[in-house]
């Protein structure tokens, strides 16, 4: 029956683009297997209803090989990110809409009821239908042995699972007891929730579904320790190391690691179609070399990607730009997402006593960021491209106001001190430093992973307008886990690392990065800790802006109407303004990209962030195409 409705569509449609001399619709490099009879024929590849993509742009041919650089072999997950095959997904005007799903439906924000695409199939040709998603909902996530901590938290209302009713094979509802505002925002992130899985290739390695002594014999051929640790490396959606793993992404991996060039194929079944309903992706090959990432803006400006974002900074700009026409590439210039280039952020739970006392009073921080010579390091720093202003939201986000980007960022050093002297920080010793509460001179020991030396630049700068201040500050930079250690455990006093991620957010997007909810920020990771662990680690929230912020990011998860969580967004925002909790400097920075001229499609103008845009993803590189 499907067949016998798809195919007069698919008829017509020819019909109207061999009239109009398009291309044939056959992908070529899957013509001779269908040829062979190896494969079927698009018309028997795609939904009865795949997604119709506007993306494509100019007049795009199917063939040729993307070439990326990547610094490590991990990264080849940016495929997944990149690819942005997401059941749930945003449009370039950041709104929700339905891509692997056909469509979904939200009743009073607790109940998601999403239908799947009739005849969407795996990478390996087997059909993608709500068995897909019960598999994952029964045997991964509520399977004691494989998620001992249950359903993950997108999946929890106060610490209770969705009733999950799996209506047919197109349908399913999720159903909670009060709102799940994240659940959306989830499936849609570049690292995604994963909620199905393919159960009919997994079943060999679970325990349900296997005999004990013929699972005992795959887990010893596997090398792994038990049949758990085995189902979760053949699972690993994300980190696409698994070759055999069926995928619903526009490329599917074909090289085991280890290795130093990674070779993705166009996946036969993808459910994305361009308006004259040619199958996507355009592009048959993406190729991935591992290089060390130091070389990576060299072998960018030698031609040697044709699309780089990743490991390129504003300081490669004038390098990349030289070698554009000799090596046959355009360099544009997007723009950063995130909330601030870089950030400080003052422990507020340090475990000093009389740092932390001093980095609670607002007056200090304000006073911190009154000393920050904002414009002089766009100047020197981002050659004066860069936007001058907090860690705040940015103008492209409907939540935005200006008073949130220039609370406090005035280069105002007669201000400044003012605030010190009213603190009570006016003793200074012979070196005209200010003395703290316990008479030692105010050394500010900032920790920073030290990834950049766009860090240490910018920092030089703040080292000597704080110095005006009184306030010496001291540097200390160590690896990434070993940085992140010293700022959770509270012996960091203040760190500097990117600001928020998501500086594009609407009022349906969770504002947990502005709130004291999660460990993983800077600023209060003792607070988030507690609100993560419902008290059991971390210390209680002791500051009662603070706390306003977690009282917020409450009532935003349970509200039920975009015009209420709109309002609570902006009393977020301008609470975060007032109270200064980070420290922003600038934002808004150009992100080169490199584009060869043999890539077609690419957006000259675009946003590269992780979220909510996943770099290149919202952009459907299943869209580029190559013109030899």
């Amino acid at each position: 029956m499907r067949r016998r409705r798809f195919i007069p569509i698919i008829l017509l449609l020819l019909l109207m683009n061999t009239q109009s001399g398009a291309a044939i619709f056959e992908p070529p490099l899957l013509a001779d297997r269908v040829a062979a009879g190896e494969l079927d024929a698009m018309q028997d590849r795609l939904p009865v209803e795949p997604l119709i993509s506007s993306h494509a742009k100019g007049n795009p041919k199917y063939g040729g090989t993307m070439r990326l650089l990547f610094s490590k072999s991990k990264d080849i997950r940016q495929m997944v990110i990149y690819g942005y095959s997401r059941l749930v997904g945003y449009d370039q005007n950041l709104e929700f809409q339905a891509d692997i799903l056909k469509d979904f439906t939200v009743e009073e924000g607790r109940i998601f009821t999403f239908h799947l695409r009739e005849g969407h199939r795996w990478s390996d040709g087997q059909p993608f239908t709500t068995e897909a998603l019960r598999y994952y909902w029964e045997d991964i996530a509520n399977n004691e042995e494989l998620s001992p901590f249950g359903p993950p938290k997108a999946m929890l209302v106060d610490d209770k699972p969705p009733r999950v009713d799996i209506i047919d094979e197109l349908t399913i509802r999720y159903t909670w007891a009060k709102p799940n505002p994240v659940f959306l925002s989830q499936l849609a992130e570049p690292r995604p929730l994963f909620i199905y899985a393919p159960g009919h290739y997994l079943r060999q390695f679970h325990q349900r579904y296997n005999d004990p002594g013929i699972l005992a014999e795959k887990v010893e051929e596997s090398g792994r320790r038990n049949w758990v640790s085995m189902h979760h490396f053949k699972n690993r959606q994300y980190k696409l190391d698994n070759p055999e793993l069926p995928s619903l992404q526009p490329w599917i991996n074909t090289t085991r690691k280890p290795a130093e060039r990674f070779i993705f194929v166009r996946n036969p079944y993808f459910h994305r179609v361009d308006e004259n309903f040619r199958q996507l992706p355009y592009i048959d090959t993406v190729a991935i070399t591992i290089v060390d990432k130091s070389l990576i803006a060299a072998k960018a400006g030698a031609g040697e990607s044709d699309l780089q974002g990743r490991n390129l900074s504003l300081t490669d700009y004038t390098f990349l730009k030289e070698s554009e026409t000799r090596h046959n590439y355009k360099v544009y210039l997007w723009s950063k997402g995130t909330g601030s280039q870089t950030a400080i952020f003052p422990n507020l739970t340090s475990e000093n006593p009389v740092w932390r006392e001093l980095v609670r009073d607002v007056r200090f921080r304000r006073a911190l960021s009154l000393g920050i010579n904002r414009h002089e390091i766009n100047q020197v720093i981002y050659f004066g491209l860069a936007n001058e202003s907090n860690n705040t939201v940015l103008p492209g986000s409907p939540l935005y106001k200006p008073e949130y980007q220039s609370a406090w960022t005035a280069y105002d050093l007669d201000a400044a001190n003012a605030l010190l002297d009213e603190i009570g920080l006016q003793q200074r010793d012979d070196d005209g430093l200010r003395l703290m509460k316990n008479g030692r001179p105010l050394e500010v020991i900032l920790h920073t992973a030290g990834e950049s030396t766009e860090e240490t630049d910018v920092l030089e700068l703040i080292r000597d307008s704080w110095r005006k201040l009184g306030i010496k500050l001291l540097i200390n930079a160590s690896q990434r886990e070993v940085f992140r250690d010293r700022v959770f455990s509270g012996h960091a006093m203040i760190s500097m690392f990117p600001g928020i991620d998501n500086g594009l957010p609407s009022a349906a997007m969770s504002p947990e990065e502005f709130t004291p909810v999660r460990q993983n920020q800077l600023q209060w990771s003792q607070w988030g800790q507690f609100y993560e662990t419902d008290g059991e680690r971390g210390q209680a929230i002791e500051l009662p802006a603070a706390q306003e912020l977690a009282d917020l990011y409450q009532k935003w998860q349970n509200a039920t109407t975009i015009e209420t969580k709109a309002q609570i967004w902006g009393d977020i925002l301008r609470i975060q303004s007032e109270q200064v909790f980070s420290i922003g400097i600038v934002n808004s920075v150009p992100q080169p990209i490199v584009v060869s001229n043999r890539l077609k499609g690419v957006p000259l103008k675009g946003t590269y962030s992780w979220s909510p845009t996943a770099y290149f993803g919202i952009y459907h590189p299943d869209t580029f195409w190559i013109e030899e």
